[in-house]
């Protein structure tokens, strides 16, 4: 998944851009508006995080700008906490907003739950920084093709249209293989294993979690 930071403040921009890329993300990193919206203009992105005080364009006209064109999912960055502020931010076209100082941990979050609203109007599959393609019937980190083999495509759409539900082995295999299961673990494990080392090519987070005795789920 590609993210664009706009944030003038050295320190907070790199620090975004280092736990975000953790998570499985592509950061492209600007500190000013005009910059930004540079970036915007020449690549596809599928959130961006604005802070609202920056050089050579503010972050409320660069919204406006942004807005002229996409509907991308913006998050602002904001010092100020009044309720006027909150309702102007999101009168302007923002999708969400954090009053400075954040947590990260917040911000990934909320990065998530944007991702998930334009997942529900793209028809696409996303989870974190990993996005299935049902069009093209593979799966990408950070957009990144991972190469699925067929099986492994249709293990992780059952994981991922329902993260937060564990699935038994012979749910999977029943899905994955349109078939009876008879008890063969060794198969959905070594699908397993190899999902999990493409996924890792590209992220060191979990994302598909071992539910001993059970099966599996997205790792949350």
């Amino acid at each position: 998944m590609e993210l664009l930071i706009i944030e003038d403040n050295n320190d907070i921009n790199l620090m975004i851009a280092r736990y975000l890329e953790k998570a499985g993300f592509h950061c492209t990193q600007a500190y000013a508006g005009t910059e930004g919206y540079l970036y915007f203009q020449q690549h596809e992105y599928d959130v961006i995080i604005l802070d609202l005080m920056l050089p050579g364009m503010d972050g409320e006209t660069l919204l406006e700008k942004i807005r002229e064109t996409s509907d991308i999912p913006v998050i602002v960055l904001t010092a100020r906490d009044s309720l006027n502020s909150k309702v102007e931010v999101l009168g302007s076209g923002a999708d969400d907003y954090l009053c400075k100082p954040f947590e990260l941990e917040e911000l990934l979050a909320r990065i998530q739950v944007q991702l998930r609203k334009r997942h529900k109007r793209s028809g696409n599959l996303i989870f974190k920084a990993l996005k299935l393609n049902s069009g093209l019937y593979d799966a990408f980190m950070a957009n990144h093709p991972l190469g699925l083999t067929r099986h492994e495509y249709f293990i992780l759409e059952l994981l991922m249209k329902n993260p937060k539900r564990v699935f038994t082995k012979q749910e999977i295999y029943q899905y994955a293989w349109n078939d009876a299961y008879y008890g063969d673990d060794k198969t959905i494990n070594v699908h397993i294993s190899n999902l999990r080392k493409k996924i890792s090519k590209y992220s060191d987070e979990e994302y598909i979690r071992t539910i001993w005795g059970i099966g599996f789920k997205m790792a949350e």
